[in-house]
């Protein structure tokens, strides 16, 4: 099983759209990626590690399949298409991390 992590980084400026993303992107990408997508967590930052530290990252999105090769032949084709909706919810460059779920 494979974790790929969208992390949207805080910045001084940083605009992004919860209600967008939870109503349009989730469900659009869902609908483009089909049943190879096997969940689905988002996260809201509130703050950071330290009392009254600002939050490191304004959202993260957690999407789980099989394996990279499920992914990759399910996103791969709506690539462009998900991808061109960023900009509709958010001015933050995503960071993008795949990752071998362990537990």
């Amino acid at each position: 099983m494979i974790k790929v992590g969208v992390f949207y980084p805080n910045s001084e400026g940083a605009k992004f759209d919860m209600a967008y993303y939870l109503q349009k992107h989730i469900p659009m990408a869902r609908q483009k990626v089909g049943p190879a997508l096997k969940s689905v967590a988002v996260e809201q930052g509130l703050a950071g590690g330290a009392p009254g530290a600002p939050m490191t990252y304004i959202a993260i999105g957690h999407l789980t399949f099989d394996s990279i090769d499920a992914f990759q032949a399910s996103f791969g084709p709506h690539a462009q298409a998900i991808l061109a909706d960023v900009p509709n919810y958010t001015n933050v460059q995503p960071i993008v991390q795949i990752s071998e779920v362990k537990m």
